[in-house]
C-alpha cells in the first residue's frame, strides 16, 4: 500500500494514509477549521463532540472551530490543557480520562485534537484508551504537528525516565492541516517544525531536500504555494512509510533520524521550553550525520550541505549553539540508555550513506557514541 496526494476540488490537497479498513484522508490548505463542520459531520455518530486543546490555541482557534461545529449541529464540550510539553503527563491523561468519563462519552463519539504536538499525542493516547477506543480527529496547529506528529497514529506521554515511554499506536479517523492558522505561530516554532520538513529530504528524497534548498525561506515565510507544497509532500512521505510499517518494526523507524539524540537533549533539559522538539531534532540529525562520517559512512560534503540546511533555517547544527543545556556528553549517553529501543548498552540510531540515503543501524555503542560527543565538546 502507498500513500496518494491529490488535488480537492475545493482546493485542498489530500493525502491518503493506506491502511486497509483503517485508512484515513489528510486534508492540507487554507481555512479547513472555519469549514470543519462540514467535514466532521459525517464522522459524528450523535451530534456533539469532544474538544482537547490548549490554553494558548484556545484563545487563537477554538471560538473558530466552535461556531464551525455549531452552524452544522454539533455541540461542543472543550478541555483545556496548560500549553507546553509538561502537559504531556500521566497526570494530565488520568484528568482528561475523567473529564470525558464525567461527560458520559463513549467509543461512538469523536474527539478532536486541536493543538500541536503535545495536545496531539495527550489527545491520541486519551482516545486509545477511552473504553478501548473512541474515534479521533486530528487538528494540528503547529507547522511540526501537521507535517509530523498528527500523522500516523504514534501517541504518547512523558514520564521521569523519558520521552513517550508510555503510549500505543492509535490512528485518527480524518487530519485537517489547515496551513492558513500557522501565521499565528511564532517564528522560533515555524523553524522547529521546519526541521521535521527537512528530515523528510534527508531519509530518503534527495529531490526534495534540494527543493528545500531553494525554496526553504519561502516556506518558512508562509508563502502559500511554498507551505502548502511543503506539507503536502512530509505528510506524503510519511504516509507512505507509514502504511508500509504501521507499528515502527522496519522501515518506519527511519523516521527517527536525530530523534534518538534530540530525546536525550530533551530529557536533559527537563522539558522546558527553552528547548523544542524541532530544535533538538535538527540539532540531532546534524549530529547523525556527522557521527556518520566519523563512521566513514558518509562524505564531509554532505554533512557540509545539511548543516548548512539546518543553519540556513535559523537553526542550530551544534550542541555548543543550542539553547538550554548545558549538553555534557556522559548525561547524553546515559539518557540515551534509557531510550525504550536500547539494550545492554547499545542502541538503534538513523545513520546515512549520503542525503536521501538514510538507513537503520541497529546496535550503535553507546560507548563510541559518548565518545563521539566528547569529541564534538571538544571541537566546539
Amino acid at each position: 500500500m502507498v500513500a496518494e496526494m491529490t488535488a480537492d476540488p475545493s482546493s485542498y490537497r489530500t493525502v491518503t494514509v493506506a491502511l486497509g479498513d483503517r485508512s484515513y484522508e489528510i486534508l492540507i490548505g487554507e481555512n479547513l477549521i472555519s469549514e470543519a463542520g462540514r467535514h466532521l459531520a459525517p464522522l459524528a455518530s450523535r451530534p456533539r463532540v469532544f474538544v482537547m486543546t490548549d490554553d494558548t490555541v484556545a484563545g487563537l482557534h477554538l471560538s473558530a472551530l466552535e461556531a464551525s461545529l455549531t452552524s452544522s449541529g454539533i455541540s461542543v464540550s472543550a478541555h483545556t490543557l496548560p500549553a507546553g510539553e509538561a502537559s504531556k503527563s500521566m497526570s494530565e491523561l488520568e484528568r482528561a480520562l475523567d473529564w470525558l468519563l464525567d461527560a458520559g462519552a463513549d467509543r461512538d463519539d469523536l474527539l478532536i485534537a486541536l493543538g500541536g504536538g503535545v495536545v496531539g499525542d495527550l489527545a491520541g493516547l486519551t482516545a486509545a484508551l477511552m473504553k478501548r477506543g473512541m474515534r479521533l480527529v486530528q487538528i494540528p496547529t503547529t507547522l511540526l504537528s501537521q507535517v509530523d506528529s498528527s500523522v500516523g497514529g504514534k501517541t504518547a506521554v512523558n514520564t521521569r525516565h523519558g520521552k513517550n515511554l508510555v503510549g500505543a499506536f492509535y490512528q485518527p479517523r480524518l487530519v485537517l492541516a489547515d496551513t492558513s492558522i500557522l501565521a499565528t505561530l511564532p517564528q522560533r516554532h515555524l523553524r522547529a517544525g521546519y526541521a521535521e520538513i527537512l528530515k523528510y529530504g534527508l531519509i530518503d528524497d534527495a529531490n526534495f531536500f534540494e527543493w528545500l534548498e531553494a525554496h526553504g525561506a519561502n516556506v518558512i515565510a508562509l508563502k502559500p504555494d511554498a507551505i502548502a507544497e511543503a506539507v503536502a509532500r512530509s505528510c506524503a512521505a510519511k504516509a507512505r512509510i507509514v502504511a508500509e510499517d504501521e507499528r515502527e518494526s522496519g522501515v518506519r523507524q527511519l523516521l527517527n533520524l536525530g530523534h534518538t539524540f534530540a530525546h536525550a537533549m530533551e530529557a536533559e533539559n527537563g522539558y522546558a521550553d527553552s528547548l523544542l522538539h524541532g530544535e533538538a531534532v535538527a540539532c540531532g540529525m546534524a549530529l547523525a550525520l556527522r557521527y556518520s562520517a566519523r563512521q566513514g559512512l558518509m562524505a564531509g560534503q554532505d554533512v557540509t550541505r545539511a548543516a548548512r540546511a539546518i543553519e540556513t533555517a535559523g537553526l542550530a547544527a551544534h550542541l555548543s549553539a543550542l539553547d538550554g543545556g548545558p549538553y555534557r556528553p556522559p548525561e547524553l549517553a546515559a539518557r540515551m540508555a534509557q531510550d525504550k529501543k536500547a539494550r545492554a548498552g547499545r542502541v538503534p540510531l538513523i545513520l546515512a550513506r549520503g542525503i536521501g540515503q538514510s538507513f537503520i543501524h541497529p546496535d550503535a555503542d553507546l560507548a563510541d557514541v559518548e565518545a563521539f560527543l566528547e569529541e564534538e565538546t571538544i571541537q566546539a
